[in-house]
């Protein structure tokens, strides 16, 4: 591991209300330690009560960004979020092949906090024939998982373990499935990796700042793999972050709707 600070890239969409998306990986790489690169595939007109408009990128240029960052840059680790279409999920993942020995975090963002889709349904064959190989860890919450496997969402966890072995098998190193959608008053998430599972445990927390927490972890995690933690401690370090700065919101007051995380909890005081 370099003694440097650990360069990120993300690879997602833009949210101007600074939620979600590119500004909040931003957010949560430079809050983990690490510098914090982007490369835009889409951008969005949204607030915290929802998206109002997509204007996705053109694939080539999507990939010429990718391309500009490893030419110069050293990469210790890459997120993708937001693709939204079929076209540029194939353009990200030619981009990325020659560089599969980084560890890659695939969040699969499909449908915003209001509803909105994110993702064109032509693109969710692409996703999984195409990114989920070259994927470290695969960080889907129940209604992803249940659409990348075309199977009704998971209610009890032992529906996540079968679901998450399922998910192994389409490539990826690992998969964190997020169960923040079960009916339960605690909010578990299960890591399965090197054949075995792993049940993180959290209470959940009454709030309506939710906006951008699915890219805050999965970001949180690339972060803590650029510093050279394996799977299992980088989702423990990530997930104890985000239940600070989302017990930590109430600090903030941007918009009416689904507020964000406090990214910055233990910097601002």
């Amino acid at each position: 591991m370099s003694s440097f600070i650990a360069n990120v890239l993300s690879i997602a969409g833009s949210d101007p209300s600074g939620g979600a998306g590119i500004q909040a990986d931003l957010k949560t790489f430079s809050a983990r330690g690490c510098y914090g690169m982007a490369a835009i595939t889409a951008l969005t007109a949204q607030n915290t009560r929802g998206v109002s408009s997509v204007q996705a990128i053109d694939p080539d240029f999507v990939a010429e960004q990718i391309r500009m960052i490893f030419a110069d840059l050293h990469v210790d680790a890459v997120k993708i979020g937001m693709i939204a279409n079929a076209d540029i999920a194939r353009a990200v993942a030619e981009a990325l092949k020659p560089y599969r020995a980084i560890p890659i975090v695939l969040d699969p963002v499909m449908i915003a906090k209001g509803g909105a889709a994110l993702l064109d349904p032509e693109a969710v064959a692409v996703l999984r024939d195409e990114l989920l190989p070259l994927a470290t860890l695969l960080t889907p919450n129940l209604p992803e998982a249940a659409v990348l496997l075309g199977e009704p969402e998971a209610a009890r966890r032992e529906v996540m373990e079968s679901q998450g072995a399922r998910l192994m098998l389409q490539g990826p190193k690992a998969v964190l499935l997020k169960g923040g959608h079960l009916a339960a008053a605690d909010s578990p998430d299960l890591l399965v990796s090197g054949g075995r599972f792993r049940w993180f445990e959290a209470p959940r927390i009454a709030t309506k700042n939710t906006h951008g927490t699915g890219c805050a972890l999965s970001s949180a995690i690339a972060a803590e793999l650029a510093k050279g933690l394996t799977t299992v401690d980088a989702v423990a370090a990530a997930k104890s972050w985000l239940a600070s700065a989302v017990a930590t919101s109430g600090a903030l007051a941007v918009g009416s709707g689904h507020g964000p995380v406090h990214h910055f909890h233990a910097l601002w005081r």
